[in-house]
């Protein structure tokens, strides 16, 4: 019997969970429809920026992704703790940054003062926002409502874009997540979409191999593109992996990302008779095609997550320039 989605996501069980939504009526998300001909590649980055932007504003950290051809993957961790560090105007910043709110709403915004009713009106509206911005149900739809809409009208036509609104599966122990990730990253390689996890398009493994945030020059074209009201968010980097010491609470992912790209890169030579891609055998193992150190590595990947700040601090004072 089908359970409904608030007894599959319980964030006092396990944070992780792995999530995807896969398209309906044959219908392409991403990549050359064979049928038609039609080439939906553009979709790939929209998807990929959104899904950034998302976690930006939402408590939920992303571990893993990989956008298909007619599907997404997701592994995330949802930080709901999080929320109570926001201050009223932070969380008021990031509801409004995707919907505009009632008017009262609207007015707290414009810096317009409100009476006691509505501050009151206000304060209950703030406790519905914090939940939805540390709810995955909200996350997804955030993310999927806008490609249906870029869908159908790219296709000329109305009605459902994806079989259900996500499915969701619980991480409950470390051997869970990694084999999830794992999973979730190799899946163009399984699809013989890429050979390569470095070359792996569209995928949380190349971003952290090659340790660039896929955004486009203008981050205000990008805003409009995505739909998005006046956002000024830091940009949060993909989940951070805190190597096999284990602290008093767990913040990241319990390995090292050198260990992880080679768990990642001999799985992925292993053969499998339902899949039809695999990584060849005869490559040399993934940090020596890369030609990594692993404590330069390392060193290098503790700043990864400032490259995102730098990033969308450096286009935001170009946009101020040319203003």
């Amino acid at each position: 019997m089908t359970q409904p989605r608030k007894t599959l996501v319980c964030v006092d069980d396990t944070p992780f969970y792995h999530v995807t939504s896969r398209c309906v009526r044959r219908s392409y998300l991403c990549g050359i429809d064979r049928i038609t001909g039609n080439d939906y590649q553009h979709r790939r980055l929209f998807i990929e920026q959104r899904i950034h932007l998302l976690s930006s504003i939402f408590a939920i950290d992303i571990a893993a992704y990989a956008v298909m051809s007619n599907h997404i993957h997701l592994v995330v961790k949802l930080t709901p703790e999080i929320i109570e560090n926001w201050s009223d105007d932070e969380a008021l910043q990031r509801w409004t940054s995707l919907f505009k709110g009632p008017l009262l709403v609207q007015k707290k915004r414009q810096g317009q003062s409100l009476d006691s009713a509505e501050k009151h009106s206000l304060k209950l509206l703030l406790t519905t926002y914090r939940e939805r911005l540390s709810n995955l149900g909200w996350f997804m739809k955030c993310l999927n409502e806008p490609i249906t809409r870029i869908a159908n009208k790219e296709d000329g036509c109305t009605g459902h874009f994806w079989e259900a609104r996500y499915h969701s599966q619980a991480l409950f122990s470390e051997a869970a997540l990694l084999s999830c990730m794992a999973y979730v990253d190799l899946n163009s390689i399984r699809a013989k979409m890429d050979q390569t996890p470095e070359t792996s398009r569209h995928t949380s493994i190349k971003e952290r191999i090659t340790q660039t945030l896929n955004l486009a020059d203008n981050i205000a074209e990008i805003i409009q593109a995505q739909g998005l009201n006046h956002f000024s968010l830091p940009l949060k980097a993909l989940l951070n992996f805190e190597g096999n010491t284990i602290a008093d609470k767990q913040n990241g992912i319990l390995l090292s990302l050198p260990d992880y790209m080679e768990l990642v890169d001999t799985t992925g030579r292993i053969i499998r008779e339902d899949k039809r891609g695999v990584i060849p055998l005869h490559l040399p193992p993934i940090l020596d095609r890369l030609g990594i150190d692993r404590k330069t590595w390392i060193a290098n990947a503790t700043s990864f997550e400032k490259a995102y700040q730098k990033c969308f601090d450096k286009k935001r004072r170009c946009l101020k320039q040319t203003a």
